[in-house]
């Protein structure tokens, strides 16, 4: 079984190196002389006095480095790079802002208020390029009460991602009370070209959720906001200053399709779902399993979604009796945070699994595409059927870690964290479970 985790963290290597950010956009950014076609739309870059990259997300370094080798030599931008880690290879014309996340912080308050400043200045001569990918939620941030500080900003976000509400929901809530999302970006320069570019980590046709959506139209509505609020009872836990502010507005309505502000404004996937999927799949057949793919538990309760992948890995087992069999799935499981332990969902998610794979020739692997993990230096972990015993033997009781949230401790005490360093990517968790054959 310590096999199948060795393989387990090989397939998740693989992947990673096959979602390479800057050469997809080299690949799906076809230009031709002064032209670029991404997917339908093409635009000619001479026709504008002006470029400017808003790039923000987990992977804006990767992505404002590939738009630069696409556009060179004869074009050059100047923008902003909202990041949670600092760039590598500064470049000329850019300002680069070290953001916090899961939660803002100052870099993520003065990002928003030069992009904001910047885009107020783009008239019909300037191209605005956004590259947008996981975790700009956090990263740009101004709220629309009047006078909000850092720690009501801080408060919101926090209450937000420890309630225990699904993606979508929580990114409701996030565009109607702020300035820079749900298409409020693109409103901010209505005369401009605006071309969004997305390394995705939300499910196809949620688009609006990356990010939360900061150049699309929006379409959750201040009703479902509000409803969210109450379901989750997230309104007492927002500071006095946003209370007052709701009792005051009652939470202005996000642009909608048809409003002018997305006249000229166009969006393009460069990563997704298949771009993860694919090597994965690749990897694990050419490690000898037979390999199936399953995206079904986005969004779920992550011990439901545990049982049920463990589930569908024993039925594929039971269809190949006399081959190894490999399950791939990808997407965010909902974790809430019940201890004040080290983790994030996918340490989580794998000791959930601990138990349930106890005894058995299986190995779970759980881990993000960004190298991070809720706030573990740990990109997951993996476990397998020896995990349960060796932790005994360790004097760890894996339900106590999982209450504490604690499950990175749990993992590395074992030596079964996966560290990878940051990545400069995020497309989706992945989830990887290998079994041997029942027979043989």
């Amino acid at each position: 079984m310590a096999e199948l985790k060795q393989l387990a963290r090989q397939i998740f290597q693989e992947t990673l190196a096959a979602i390479d950010i800057p050469e997809a956009m080299r690949r799906k950014l076809q230009r031709k002389s002064t032209r670029v076609r991404c997917g339908e739309m093409t635009v000619d870059l001479a026709a504008y006095r002006t470029i400017h990259v808003m790039a923000i997300g987990k992977a804006a370094h990767a992505m404002a480095e590939g738009l630069a080798s696409v556009l060179a030599p004869d074009f050059s931008a100047s923008g902003i790079v909202a990041a949670p880690t600092e760039p590598q290879r500064p470049r000329a014309g850019m300002r680069y802002f070290r953001a916090g996340h899961p939660v803002p912080n100052e870099a993520s308050l003065a990002a928003a208020q030069e992009i904001l400043g910047l885009l107020k200045q783009c008239g019909e001569g300037s191209l605005v390029v956004f590259l947008l990918s996981g975790g700009g939620s956090a990263l740009v941030e101004q709220l629309l009460a009047p006078g909000a500080t850092l720690e009501d900003v801080q408060m919101l976000h926090r209450a937000l991602v420890t309630c225990g509400a699904p993606i979508e929901a929580i990114n409701a809530i996030r565009k109607h009370f702020s300035a820079v999302k749900g298409g409020r970006l693109a409103a901010a320069a209505p005369r401009a070209m605006k071309l969004t570019y997305a390394v995705s980590d939300v499910p196809a046709g949620r688009e609006s959720a990356l990010a939360s959506g900061p150049t699309i139209p929006d379409p959750t509505t201040r009703e479902e906001a509000a409803q969210i609020l109450k379901k989750f009872g997230l309104r007492e836990q927002l500071p006095e200053r946003l209370q007052r502010w709701l009792e005051e507005t009652g939470m202005p309505e996000t642009p909608k399709p048809g409003d002018p502000a997305f006249a000229r404004s166009h969006f393009c996937l460069l990563l997704g779902l298949h771009d993860l999927f694919h090597p994965a799949h690749v990897a694990a057949e050419a490690a000898g399993f037979v390999t199936c793919c399953d995206n079904t538990t986005d969004d779920w309760p992550l011990e439901k979604a545990a049982e049920y992948l463990l589930t569908q890995l024993e039925n594929l087992r039971a269809a190949n009796p006399e081959r190894p069999v490999a399950l791939i799935a990808d997407g965010e499981v909902s974790s809430p945070v019940t201890g004040s332990g080290i983790g994030g969902r996918n340490s989580a998610f794998t000791l959930a699994c601990v138990e349930r794979i106890a005894g058995r020739p299986i190995a779970v692997l759980s881990a993000g595409t960004d190298g991070i993990d809720g706030n573990s230096p740990a990109a997951g972990a993996v476990a397998d059927g020896h995990t349960l015993e060796r932790a005994r033997a360790s004097g760890l009781d894996p339900e106590e870690y999982f209450r504490r949230s604690d499950a990175y401790t749990f993992f590395e005490r074992l030596g079964d964290a996966i560290h990878t360093g940051p990545t400069g990517n995020n497309l989706r968790d992945l989830r990887i479970f290998l079994a041997h054959p029942k027979r043989g």
